[in-house]
């Protein structure tokens, strides 16, 4: 079950690198859009966030905080709308594309410093 939880962790991990590294190719850019990445790496995050509360909940280590992860999940529900709605644009508005980089920043910080 270790072996379980780990795997899954890395490649939340892999999703939120995929996310964000999808955000960061795009800002540069003249005109910024939803790149494949993004919506895969938010796909990932929320398929192997859910895995992980599972394992996490039938008693691998302790119980997770059910605020915390409640707020986590609908930050990425958020962020998983946004991108989904986004993807056929050719031009993705400002606000948005520093919505989406925001709350993947914010979703990083809820989970390092929410104990």
């Amino acid at each position: 079950m270790k072996v379980l939880q780990e795997c899954l962790l890395v490649l939340h991990f892999v999703g939120i690198a995929s996310l964000l590294g999808g955000f960061l190719t795009q800002l540069s850019a003249a005109t910024r859009r939803v790149v494949p990445a993004m919506l895969h790496g938010a796909a990932t995050m929320l398929v192997t966030g859910l895995a992980l509360y599972v394992v996490d909940k039938n008693g691998l280590h302790h119980e997770p905080p059910a605020a915390k992860m409640a707020v986590k999940l609908g930050v990425l529900v958020v962020i998983s709308a946004l991108v989904w709605t986004q993807r056929t644009k050719e031009e993705l508005a400002e606000p948005l594309y520093f919505a989406i980089g925001g709350l993947t920043l914010a979703n990083i910080i809820i989970a390092v410093f929410w104990h």
